[in-house]
């Protein structure tokens, strides 16, 4: 009985660890964020994991809360790209603070703050390089080589919320379709999103607000420890 009661207080004990990293990210970040009251905080310890930590934070007077979290999430399978060296097709999740943007999901969404669009199969996400339409939705026809489909034949995508990162400007080559969607198997890495589990997320897009402005701050631990 000592050793589990031993074990869970190390569990216990790594879980507040991991919000105190999560706030003290905001605050060593707290002039970009000024204007933003919703913050996503996504960090992983080690830059090339895929294994990371989500924390949800709000603004309430002036000060950071949680509100949910510390959730375990995947991201790229070769973790954080450095700040500004993500590249198209190199596995790995940009660093930065980035808008949350527009979700699509699979059934219609009533009750949630989003905009938000109920997904077909004409709907795409390009990342061809060589096409005009590059990190942009498209809906029908295309003449990109290559895009992401946002309705897929497992439930990654049935939640998926745009993060607005090369968006504007949207630079070629420098990564697209980078989105916060649904984990649906175990190791749970991404091509570049973030991911974590359906019931998390439901409670998230219920609770993201446009006129709150919703921030994902995502990177390594360090380095948005040193300010982005």
């Amino acid at each position: 009985m000592m050793i589990l009661f031993s074990v869970s207080n190390l569990q216990a004990q790594s879980r507040i660890s991991e919000v105190e990293n999560a706030l003290k990210i905001a605050m060593n970040n707290k002039y970009q964020l000024e204007n933003v009251e919703q913050l996503i905080v996504v960090y992983n310890e080690q830059i090339e994991s895929y294994r990371a930590v989500l924390v949800v934070l709000e603004k309430k007077d002036n000060h950071w809360v949680v509100k949910q979290g510390p959730i375990n999430a995947g991201i790229g399978k070769k973790g954080f790209a450095h700040p500004l060296q993500k590249s198209e097709g190199d596995g790995k999740s940009p660093t930065g603070i980035f808008k949350l943007g527009k979700l699509f999901s699979y059934e219609k969404q009533g009750n949630i703050l989003l905009e938000n669009q109920q997904s077909t199969k004409d709907d795409k996400w390009i990342d061809d390089v060589n096409s005009a339409d590059y990190n942009k939705h498209i809906s029908g026809v295309i003449n990109a080589k290559s895009f992401e489909n946002l309705l897929l034949k497992n439930d990654a995508y049935k939640y998926c919320v745009v993060i607005e990162y090369n968006r504007n400007p949207i630079i070629k080559g420098k990564g697209s379709a980078i989105f916060f969607h649904l984990a649906t198997k175990e190791p749970n890495y991404t091509a570049g999103c973030v991911a974590i589990d359906e019931a998390n997320m439901k409670l998230l897009i219920h609770w993201l607000d446009p006129n709150q402005n919703p921030n994902i701050i995502m990177g390594n631990l360090v380095e948005l420890n040193s300010g982005l």
